[in-house]
């Protein structure tokens, strides 16, 4: 895995290196992070005896530190005081080999447990367990911005890069940070994009759009085989990003491949929202979206069943969806895919912390006045959740060592952001995050309450091992929400290197037979076998597929092709 991968998958001075926090600070104190931390502070200070084992074991590693520091100035050898765990940002041999390094990383660690031993002790039975978290957070966030590795006279690396080039890497990080300075908010560039474009190497599946409503666009691949299963299926992605994750790169590509794996393929391409579009509701989103292309795919096809692939809350709509269409009596959905989808959001993992009434109501502020929420909310919103491999990463590579950004698909496609409707956003929002109605049977959509229970589909369900937007065992309570036959899939990666998952010698799945309550039981039963998920989601669904034939038509008399693939809305 390169380091771009991982990092997804996972002459400078202060004032240069804190320049991409404090936006983003002020971004965590909207969300009350600030006095989450207040909070925890003083209650820590009403335990007095904690915080004083605190300062203790603080001074005793600090102690401790001093002593080891000077053996290693005298050529002796031994553990740290402070236990070392692996981090990417620590790699340079200095920071073992040479004392002062190895004394600042030392104190750095040592800082960082007392801070750890302080909001601990901050802790009670009585206490707000999200204010927790988010006190825990935004210590987090602060040590690192704070780390040694962020400054230039503090992280060997880059004084050696410095000295091997003469100086022209200083040269090279000054470029970049006025460059992001004056052009990208003050933070550092996650990607270079100029190599990728849309239609030639991203997003290039060859298709036609077949339909075009003031929502969405539905593209109709083209097939790649002699003879597809008489069943189509339609991917569902994702609004909160353009579709095209999908259908990434060329061997990178889900709808790629299983359009190689006999599959007529249908996709939705959402529009990019704007003022215009401030009343559109969630209920539009169903109508106008996954149950209109089943219409447009019914008449060009002529297919019965059709079976859908969701991911994210692309699979969250697909889920209402198919409960809807059961509920009025719509039987045309076959089998279903859910990729890293949450059902059941009791748990949502670390997006909890911006989803509480407070923030939602912030939220819900910001979008009234607009009449949407900017795509850079949600993208900065998910780089806070990995604040080390998302920006600090890059304030080294970019500014420190004077390295140009990578040109990376994964990364391409994240900061083609798109905007969030007001009404709709609002709606998702409180009714599944703040109140869960989705798994719980009390959320209507076009007039009808939904019910999970109703759905009969077969599932294939999805989840990565290192997902941090949607965490894999919040999306297994799928199996426990969905009536009919389910096998859920526990794959390598992350939310995204999760999903673009072609068949390599480092990719690894997990499957089991039973679908137990607990998702760790599941774990414990579950075999790991080599190779990608997208060769065992390809048997199963072939086998619901139906029969072999030939392709129908690139669309219909009634909905023509109007443009070539990926169609217009991509670029907005």
């Amino acid at each position: 895995m390169s380091t771009n991968e991982a990092a997804w998958d996972t002459g400078s001075t202060a004032a240069e290196t804190l320049a991409p926090e404090s936006g983003l600070i002020a971004q965590l104190d909207s969300g009350d992070f600030g006095k989450s931390l207040t909070s925890a502070i003083r209650r820590a200070a009403q335990n007095p005896g904690a915080v004083a084992a605190a300062n203790l074991r603080f001074a005793g590693r600090m102690a401790r530190i001093g002593v080891s520091t000077a053996g290693r100035w005298l050529g002796a050898q031994g553990e740290p005081p402070v236990p070392v765990e692996k981090d990417r940002r620590f790699a340079d041999p200095a920071w073992e080999d040479h004392p002062g390094y190895f004394a600042l990383r030392q104190c750095y660690l040592a800082a960082q447990g007392l801070a750890d031993d302080l909001l601990e002790a901050g802790r009670g039975e009585d206490a707000d367990q999200l204010a927790d978290r988010k006190a825990e957070m935004i210590t987090r966030f602060l040590f690192d911005a704070l780390a040694p590795t962020n400054f230039l006279l503090t992280n060997p690396a880059a004084l050696k890069r410095a000295f091997e080039t003469a100086g022209g890497s200083l040269v090279s990080g000054g470029r970049h940070f006025v460059d992001d300075l004056l052009h990208n908010g003050g933070r550092p560039k996650q990607v270079d994009t100029r190599p990728f474009h849309l239609g030639e190497n991203m997003a290039a599946t060859p298709g036609r759009v077949v339909f075009r409503n003031d929502l969405m666009e539905l593209i109709q691949y083209a097939p790649q085989s002699d003879q597809v299963h008489e069943v189509p299926l339609l991917a569902s992605p994702p609004w909160i990003n353009k579709y095209y994750v999908m259908d990434l790169a060329p061997g990178r590509s889900f709808i790629e491949w299983a359009v190689q794996h006999q599959r007529t393929v249908f996709a939705i391409s959402y529009r990019n929202p704007d003022a215009t579009m401030s009343g559109v509701t969630l209920d539009d989103y169903l109508i106008q979206g996954p149950q209109k292309a089943l219409d447009v795919i019914a008449d060009i096809t002529g297919a019965e069943k059709v079976d859908i692939v969701g991911l994210c809350l692309g699979g969250a709509l697909t889920a209402m969806t198919a409960a809807y269409l059961t509920h009025t009596g719509d039987s045309r959905i076959g089998s279903i895919t859910l990729l890293n989808t949450l059902l059941d959001y009791s748990n949502p993992g670390a997006l909890g912390m911006f989803t509480d009434e407070k923030t939602v109501a912030g939220l819900e502020k910001q979008m009234a006045a607009k009449g949407f929420l900017e795509g850079s909310n949600m993208a900065t919103t998910f780089d806070l959740l990995r604040a080390n491999d998302l920006i600090f990463n890059y304030v080294v590579s970019n500014w420190l060592m004077g390295q140009e950004p990578p040109a990376f698909d994964i990364l391409a496609w994240n900061v083609d952001s798109t905007r969030m409707p007001a009404a709709m956003h609002s709606f998702y929002l409180r009714s599944l995050y703040l109140k869960n109605q989705l798994a719980t049977g009390e959320l209507e959509i076009a007039g009808q309450r939904l019910s999970l229970s109703d759905v009969k589909s077969d599932t294939y369900l999805v989840g990565a091992i290192n997902d941090h937007i949607v965490p894999w065992q919040a999306s297994y309570k799928a199996t426990q929400l969905l009536p009919g036959d389910a096998r859920y899939v526990l794959t390598s990666g992350g939310h995204i290197a999760g999903i673009v998952n072609p068949p390599s010698p480092k990719a690894w799945y997990e499957v089991a037979d039973d679908n137990p309550e607990d998702a760790m039981a599941w774990r414990k039963a579950a075999t790991r076998k080599s190779g990608s998920w997208w060769e065992d989601w390809a048997r199963w669904g072939g086998e619901r597929a139906g029969r072999l034939g030939a392709p129908p038509p690139l669309g219909s008399r009634r909905y023509p092709a109007v443009g070539d693939a990926p169609g217009n809305y991509i670029h907005g």
